[in-house]
């Protein structure tokens, strides 16, 4: 089971509400507010490609580019001690802070 769909590299949340009986998302990792809803696991999945059609028709009709999640970068906020030993070690093994990072968190998610 998942709680996230995809498609066209988008990625959408699967939430139910109880109270409305209805399944229902966003688009995650945008800026953009881009929502759907579905009386089932089917219909929902259904609202939820139409939404990122939509979308994307929408930002082509507005002359813009659509958001494109999850880019490949972000800033992390280390804390002073924790970046200078980072930067610390990055120096000694002659590399960027960037791929200490990117290192760390490949051995972290596998």
């Amino acid at each position: 089971m998942s709680n996230m769909l995809e498609y066209r590299g988008y990625l959408g949340s699967v939430l139910y509400s109880d109270e409305d009986e209805t399944f229902h998302g966003r688009l995650e990792f945008i800026r953009d507010l881009v929502t759907y809803e579905g009386t089932d696991a089917k219909s929902l999945k259904g609202a939820f490609q139409e939404a990122v059609d939509d979308y994307l028709r929408l930002c082509g009709e507005q002359r813009r580019a659509p958001d494109m999640p999850l880019k490949g970068s972000f800033n992390v906020r280390l804390g002073r001690s924790l970046h200078r030993a980072a930067m610390l070690y990055a120096r000694r093994e002659g590399i960027s802070l960037n791929a200490v990072v990117t290192d760390a968190l490949r051995r972290m998610l596998g």
